[in-house]
């Protein structure tokens, strides 16, 4: 029997050749079932901000809800949805990105976070960064005050996390995959 404490990592489930033959996918739907392993998930995804002025959590769409809600609960702040084109009632603002297999529309309500604003940017997976990248630059065009990015999984050989910093922005991950 092994006395190592559980990580994060070990509560993530790989599930091989999801969606496409040769991807590992890589679902936390297992960490978010498992109290023990959300709790761990969300206290070290806030632990590099503890004492940061934070007023509002920022989670882009889908995953990054449910620990978006989390975090912004923990904090007692606000919570923002970056959401695809088309999810959000009102006036949005959009930003284009491009996926692998093709481009796609982030948006978030234009009223959602007022000029220096600080926000905390939080999503499950970094990948390419595409996605974050989309996010980060409508928060810019609302004048946010971006204080970081936080993921539960990096996939360092996608180079996302090297975009990200590319644009000055703090990243902080909880753990790594190799491959794809």
């Amino acid at each position: 029997m092994e006395n190592r404490k559980k990580t994060v990592k070990d509560y993530i489930r790989t599930i091989p050749d999801f969606p496409h033959e040769g991807i590992m996918f890589r679902d936390v739907t297992t960490l978010f079932a498992d109290p023990r392993g959300f709790r761990i998930c969300i206290d070290q995804l806030l632990h590099p901000y503890a004492g940061e002025e934070i007023d509002k959590v920022v989670g882009l769409e889908a995953r990054g809800f449910i620990v978006g809600g989390a975090i912004a609960h923990q904090l007692s702040v606000g919570f923002v949805p970056i959401r695809k084109k088309g999810k959000l009632p009102g006036a949005t603002l959009s930003q284009d990105y491009t996926l692998e297999y093709g481009e796609a529309v982030m948006e978030v309500h234009d009223d959602a976070i007022q000029a220096g604003e600080k926000v905390l940017v939080v999503d499950d997976l970094l990948a390419t960064g595409g996605t974050a990248e989309a996010g980060i630059k409508l928060l810019e065009r609302l004048g946010a005050d971006i204080i970081g990015c936080a993921f539960i999984i990096d996939l360092p050989e996608l180079g996302g996390r090297a975009k990200l910093e590319a644009l000055g922005m703090d990243v902080h991950v909880l753990c790594e995959f190799d491959g794809v």
